[in-house]
């Protein structure tokens, strides 16, 4: 018999502990910038090629080929890839045909080859010419802990 773990019953260590968790699954932070206009994500550049990896798996699973579809990704999964019939990268979703998502991907996997640690790169009119935000690509060290970026996880010391 498997136990129930209620929320009630976790503490915020234990909710903190599962969100760290998730963005080392995920392998980059996120953040969206409305202000800017900015989907920015930070990460070791082998963490950043993982976003290249979502797109990809994405568009291969035939599912996903219904105007609509979508998967939400990281721990507050705001992120949010969508099958649609025209490109874009927006606030509410970084959506296109399973072709767009694909070349996304490439553009994503071309941008990252190009970086070094330090730099970032910019994707916008590359993947959509009136795009409404763009992606910023942050690359960091390898031992970058995406967790860290998170403003509303406290800092692990030591």
């Amino acid at each position: 018999m498997r136990s129930v773990i209620r929320l009630s019953d976790m503490t915020k260590a234990d909710i903190n502990a599962i969100i760290r968790d998730d963005w080392r699954a995920l392998e980059f932070y996120y953040t969206r910038d409305d202000a800017a206009r900015e989907w920015r994500l930070v990460g070791s550049r082998d963490g950043l090629r993982n976003f290249s990896r979502i797109l990809t798996r994405y568009a291969d699973n035939p599912r996903n080929d219904l105007k609509s579809e979508h998967d939400h990704f990281g721990p507050y999964m705001y992120l949010k890839i969508m099958t649609w019939p025209d490109a874009g990268i927006g606030e509410n979703a970084i959506h296109g045909t399973l072709a767009d998502l694909r070349r996304l991907a490439a553009i994503v996997d071309d941008s990252i080859a190009a970086m070094q640690v330090g730099e970032t790169a910019r994707i916008q009119s590359q993947f959509v010419p009136d795009a409404e935000y763009a992606i910023i690509l942050d690359a960091r060290e390898d031992e970058t802990d995406p967790s860290a970026f998170d403003p509303e996880l406290p800092k692990i010391v030591g």
